[in-house]
């Protein structure tokens, strides 16, 4: 009875391990066929996106990602697809792909990629600095993010490059706003803008007329040593610079009146110049008439 029992057992672990096998042998073809499926998938892409028909190609990527989510094939497929959107300036899908990537694979070795792409696809939807800020900050704030994350990249170098540009752009629109201010003669709200492009953008080109018009400002409204602070900072470092030396002309009234004079002077001496040229000219001519006659 005993013998009995122990063959039926036997007979059923044989069983079940035979078709086991069956299982782990279908599910390994099954896996390949997918592997294959998405590797075509892929490459279908790629041509697709040759041709320049990105739209076709992001959905074959996209079709290649969900075919073998586990497959190292998949994050690569991801990126291509939100590449293919860039590429033809879709770039609200392209970034809408990218943060679903950011989201997926946290730490993929392309990661430096993603974000720097992401950076580049909103830096590119940039239209009017005047009143699109929002997006001004948030491509600001991923190439900042590049810069300290991956520091030793080309991603960092060029993002480095970008956010100069990007702080040109801020400082153009304090400078707008700050000039309209002055114009007003506003004078608490025109500094505010002024002290933030010396504050804030001081490498870039408005720093020198920011610093001017803080003088001009303090000067009129009679802070003196604020006007001299800002005009020493102004020569120390741009003293060739034109607003270097329209702010020594705020402080010093007789060098403006000596540089009218001097204007007019020069105007004098071109136009006496000019007279002598032409009763030279018609002495010349008079004398070759005479000879004709």
């Amino acid at each position: 009875m005993h013998r009995i029992k122990f063959i039926l057992i036997f007979l059923l672990f044989v069983f079940f391990v035979s078709c086991s096998k069956k299982n782990v042998e279908k599910s390994i073809i099954k896996e390949k066929d997918i592997e294959l499926q998405m590797i075509e998938a892929y490459q279908e892409g790629f041509k697709e996106l040759k041709k320049g028909d990105v739209l076709y190609a992001a959905k074959k990527f996209n079709e290649a990602e969900v075919l073998f989510p586990q497959s190292e094939y998949a994050p690569k497929a991801a990126l291509m697809a939100a590449y293919s959107y860039y590429s033809q300036d879709y770039y609200e899908d392209c970034i809408f792909e990218l943060l679903r990537f950011l989201n997926i694979y946290p730490k993929d070795k392309n990661l430096d990629y993603a974000y720097y792409l992401l950076g580049i696809a909103h830096y590119e939807q940039i239209v009017d600095e005047k009143k699109d800020t929002r997006t001004i900050f948030k491509v600001k704030e991923t190439f900042d993010f590049i810069i300290n994350s991956f520091p030793n990249t080309d991603y960092a170098f060029d993002a480095k490059f970008k956010i100069d540009l990007i702080d040109d752009i801020l400082a153009s629109k304090e400078m707008y706003v700050g000039r309209y201010y002055f114009e007003k003669k506003k004078w608490i709200a025109a500094i505010n803008r002024f002290r933030t492009v010396v504050d804030e953008y001081d490498t870039t080109i408005y720093t020198e007329e920011a610093l001017h018009r803080l003088v001009e400002i303090y000067y009129t409204i009679g802070l003196v040593d604020e006007a001299k602070k800002y005009a020493k900072l102004l020569g120390y470092n741009y003293q060739s610079s034109k607003w270097y030396e329209k702010s020594y002309g705020v402080f010093n009234k007789m060098y403006e009146k000596n540089k009218k004079k001097r204007i007019k002077k020069d105007k004098k001496k071109n136009n006496s110049i000019l007279k002598k040229f032409k009763s030279l000219f018609d002495w010349d001519e008079k004398k070759r008439n005479s000879k004709q006659i």
